[in-house]
């Protein structure tokens, strides 16, 4: 199955809260260490003296806009693709500064080539349940991008599933009698009907199919979702020490593929594209 119907993810969607999620304590480190770097990667381009609405961003299943409307506020030129309708509505509501299309990744044909500073791809790796799938979305935001333009792609990792749905909720003899987990403890593509979970090695060979090349790789929420009672737990100092924290050793390789979501930050060389 190449796509998710988009059916399935308008009654998902529609039933979980996703702002939520992303304003709890875990939802909020994930959000600071990612915005830490899409900073990062903005801020090089202002100091080569582009103005900032002459930065286009391009934020592919854009949820509600976590990221696209406060870039857009920031004065960024955002554009939004999203394929719930529910989602596409918020950002309208919410973002009046985001130009918000209905679309997927993998069809970015509204789209020329080389139009984009940045592409986000924040949501569409977490549904694409099938490899050619997932190869054509990252030739799509490849192909969108301008050279030396950056692809920020955001996984969800095998080991958080494991951990936390398989040993803590209890599930893992059932998961792997009923294949949904193998031998190796990798899930399967029948362990969830709407996320797909990965490894590194699992990140880094789409990465170097699709001829990109890698500028960093961090655990952008790192423990925090292995420690939510104990986050909500903090005074507001703390919580923020924590965040620093974080910060400081979200590269470290011994701790990627750790946290729930790993960040890949990818570049298209100058010259690739004959």
């Amino acid at each position: 199955m190449s796509e998710i119907p988009v059916n399935q993810l308008e009654e998902y969607y529609n039933k979980f809260n996703e702002e939520k999620r992303l304003n709890s304590r875990h939802g909020q480190v994930e959000f600071s260490i990612t915005m830490h770097f899409l900073h990062k990667y903005l801020d090089r381009l202002t100091q080569q003296g582009i103005a900032k609405e002459k930065i286009r961003i391009l934020d592919v299943g854009a949820g509600t806009g976590r990221y696209a409307i406060p870039l857009s506020e920031e004065g960024y030129d955002v554009t939004a693709v999203e394929p719930v309708h529910h989602n596409l509505g918020r950002i309208k509501q919410n973002g009046p500064k985001v130009k918000a299309f209905e679309g997927r990744a993998e069809k970015l044909k509204r789209f020329e080539d080389h139009q984009f500073d940045i592409v986000l791809f924040f949501g569409p790796m977490y549904h694409l349940k099938d490899q050619e799938a997932r190869k054509k979305a990252m030739a799509e935001g490849k192909r969108v991008l301008k050279p030396n333009g950056h692809l920020f792609i955001s996984y969800i990792m095998n080991e958080y599933s494991v951990l936390m749905y398989g040993f803590k909720e209890h599930h893992m003899k059932q998961a792997l009698a009923e294949g949904m987990i193998d031998r190796d403890f990798h899930c399967t593509e029948t362990a969830n009907p709407l996320y797909h979970y990965v490894r590194l090695e699992d990140i880094y060979q789409l990465s170097d199919e699709a001829g990109l090349v890698r500028e960093a790789i961090l655990s952008a929420d790192g423990p925090a979702n292995h420690m939510r009672p104990i986050l909500n737990a903090m005074d507001e100092e703390e919580f923020q020490l924590f965040i620093q924290y974080q910060l400081t050793v979200c590269q470290r390789p011994e701790l990627l593929g750790a946290g729930c979501h790993t960040l890949d930050i990818l570049r298209k060389e100058e010259l690739d594209e004959k």
